[in-house]
């Protein structure tokens, strides 16, 4: 029997998550916001210092467990904002000298891929839509490879950036998604593809304009937003499916809790008698179980680190997917 705990911490969440055996048995988060404007760093940053204790003990609450029972610690070394990533890195490093337990470093992108295997999902085509990240990942030759990214911003980023302007606060998304059940017409915005990438700043710009200059509705502007950029990213998607050979399509973050972009998912699978596979919110938002998941994935593989070298462990803020060794695959 193998207990890993997991710490968040990449953005705006700070989230504790603890696993036993391959399942989640805790997984609890509290996320900073804000009422104008978008995620500030240091701010996110204090936020977690503040609340990172009390997750922590409603986390072991939840699993109904002792903490000398956890086995090792995982945390996410990276990507994200640095600030944040040092809070978590900080909490797990001293709870770690605190039980005598390992650390396991964990890429938060990858993590958002390896939670999938929760739902059934053996070999998928990955399409990460997160803030910060928009990717088309899949596993080959030892590593997971990007097949196609955004070239400016993320996904979320570029939803959020819009609520901003539209003075919805952050996060932005979940009201746009409601706005946008509401849009009846479809207002022609870019369709940026460029061969397996995206690019969402051009489409940002017309929708400010088109907003400032009330053309279209708010409602009309975000329905006609999520069709042209969901429209986007499945169809590189697709390609993806096609070129690699695979009939599985697993949606991964944040931007994947909205429905419309789930059904898009899954007509378009069914179109190409592929499969879509689609994880719980609580596991597509950032979150501390898909940290201990794959944390205790590697754990028994005999990725981990203890005393000094714990300790010496630093933060990889920009390390990409395609960086990480995956070394506990076949």
């Amino acid at each position: 029997m193998v207990i890993v705990l997991g710490v968040e911490s990449t953005a705006h969440t700070f989230g504790v998550g603890i696993v036993k055996n391959g399942k989640v048995i805790a997984n609890k988060r509290d996320m900073y916001t804000t009422e104008r404007g978008g995620i500030i760093p240091m701010d996110s940053a204090k936020h977690h210092r503040e609340v990172c204790e009390n997750i922590y003990l409603e986390a072991l609450k939840e699993a109904e467990i002792s903490e000398i029972k956890i086995d090792a610690i995982a945390f996410s070394q990276g990507p994200g904002l640095p600030p944040c990533l040092i809070e978590g890195m900080k909490f797990a490093k001293n709870l770690s000298k605190k039980l005598g337990k390992p650390i396991v470093p964990v890429n938060h992108c990858v993590a958002h891929l390896e939670i999938g295997r929760i739902t059934g999902s053996k070999d998928p085509v990955l399409l990460y839509c997160s803030g910060a990240n928009t990717q088309v990942i899949s596993y080959a030759a030892g590593k997971y490879r990007i097949f196609g990214e955004t070239l400016d911003m993320g996904v979320g980023n570029f939803i959020d950036n819009f609520a901003r302007y539209a003075n919805l606060g952050f996060p932005g998304g979940p009201k746009i998604e409601k706005f946008a059940r509401d849009g009846k017409n479809y207002i022609e915005l870019p369709y940026s593809v460029k061969g397996m990438d995206v690019s969402f700043s051009g489409i940002l710009t017309n929708l400010k304009q088109k907003l400032e200059k009330k053309e279209g509705s708010l409602e009309d502007l975000s329905f006609s937003m999520e069709e042209t950029v969901f429209a986007m990213l499945l169809e590189t998607a697709e390609r993806a499916l096609a070129h690699l050979e695979k009939k599985e399509l697993l949606l991964g973050g944040g931007v994947a809790c909205n429905s419309r972009l789930q059904d898009m998912a899954k007509r378009m699978c069914e179109e190409r008698g592929a499969k879509s596979f689609c994880p719980e919110k609580s596991l597509l938002v950032d979150n501390g179980a898909m940290i201990a998941y794959l944390g205790e994935i590697m754990f028994k593989s005999g990725i981990k680190f203890s005393g000094k070298k714990a300790q010496d462990l630093d933060i990889k803020p920009r390390q990409r997917t395609d960086e990480v060794e995956v070394s506990w695959k076949d």
